[in-house]
């Protein structure tokens, strides 16, 4: 990583100098204030001293064409040692045959449930797995659907057949908390991993509270790693009017809300981090109150796997959310994970987005378009 200190007024300043040497992909490492002395001492000046960094690619070397008795020599050496430190590798055709006998599986699962229903049934199931719901949840919809076919004789409209779909899915998501933000709270703080579109969210959200609810908002952003986030977010600051605060440690978040205490709302921008990892979790705890007063989102993205999006939640037990917002539901072709996530964990969702536009591409979650959006009008 090649890094550098920067010495300047302020942190805008700094921060000026930093994108212009080292380019938008800089991380701040350190900053802390220094005093200088002017005129023996009499006068003091307060500047900024901020160290920042940026990686930088290793270019290999060029390496020269050894003769092929070499080569061989070298690679019965390197062999010679991996055998006596540590246990081979999985070879590829072991990995292939794993591969091939989970893809037999899936095909032996899927014949079972074929032959388990009668063909009427078949394409809404088909259409379930297409959504990527969990096979459990498959399931106990198949079983209802198969329930209601039999009670009337197999005589039943692909229309009722679909109702049923939707009437069982509507039960699994009811009283789940729905709905955007409680005005009632001050702190609006958004969590979520990086890459998921928190600071444009974010914006979103405040951009609605302005334009629609008349509230004064204020923002603080945490995210002082990357450079770009808050010039993003210094944007939309300026362009709905409302001041921002930058902070690095637990007293800057203090002094931060005491500034901003006048407003009606503050809209509170984290950092992104890997929150697979425990430590960036216990990090966040200790620079954020969230107390009573503090309205709390985990924020993650529909185009994410879901094994990972249930590992971030399972590191965030510990910390008091209230509801999911699902971001880039525009940009998958499967949205089930979403309902799968809602169900498991027991936990509503404020948002979903579906595109870049602020504030347009942010929908507030009531259970009737969350159930539109996943038929998409099958049975309309």
């Amino acid at each position: 990583m090649k890094m550098k200190k920067y010495i300047a007024p302020s942190i805008a300043e700094a921060m000026k100098s930093i994108r212009a040497e080292l380019g938008e992909d800089a991380v701040i490492i350190n900053s802390k204030v220094i005093e200088t002395k002017k005129f023996f001492g009499l006068v003091k000046q307060k500047h900024f001293e901020v160290l920042a960094g940026v990686d930088q690619i290793e270019i290999q070397p060029k390496v020269e064409q050894l003769p092929d008795f070499i080569h061989e020599t070298k690679k019965f050496t390197s062999t010679s040692v991996q055998n006596e430190t540590k246990t081979p590798d999985v070879s590829e055709d072991l990995k292939k045959e794993l591969a091939d006998l989970k893809s037999m599986m899936k095909s032996i699962q899927r014949q079972s449930i074929e032959s388990k229903y009668p063909e009427q049934l078949l394409p809404i199931i088909e259409f379930l797995r297409h959504q990527e719901l969990n096979e459990e949840l498959i399931t106990e919809i198949s079983d209802e659907l198969f329930a209601h076919y039999e009670k009337l004789n197999s005589n039943v409209s692909q229309k009722e057949l679909w109702h049923v779909v939707e009437s069982s899915l509507r039960t699994k998501l009811k009283g789940l908390p729905m709905g955007g933000i409680n005005y009632d709270k001050k702190f609006i703080n958004v969590i979520g991993p990086t890459g998921v579109g928190k600071t444009t969210t974010i914006a979103k959200i405040a951009a609605r509270a302005v334009l629609e609810k008349k509230k004064k908002i204020g923002f603080i952003t945490t995210d002082t790693y990357r450079i770009a986030a808050i010039e993003q977010l210094k944007t939309y600051a300026n362009l709905l009017q409302a001041p921002i605060e930058i902070v690095y440690n637990s007293e800057d978040y203090k002094n931060a809300i005491d500034k901003l205490s006048n407003l009606d709302l503050i809209m509170i921008d984290t950092a992104g981090r890997n929150y697979k990892e425990e430590k960036y979790v216990n990090d966040l705890k200790q620079l954020i109150n969230f107390d009573e007063e503090v309205e709390s989102f985990l924020l993650l993205s529909l185009t994410s796997k879901e094994k990972d999006m249930e590992k971030i939640i399972d590191q965030f037990k510990d910390v008091p959310f209230q509801k999911f917002i699902f971001t880039k539901i525009d940009e998958t072709n499967s949205i089930g994970t979403m309902y799968n996530l809602m169900i498991k964990y027991n936990k509503g969702i404020a948002y979903y987005t579906d595109g870049q536009e602020v504030p347009e591409d942010i929908k507030e979650a009531n259970l009737e378009n969350l159930l539109d959006i996943f038929f998409q009008g099958e049975f309309k």
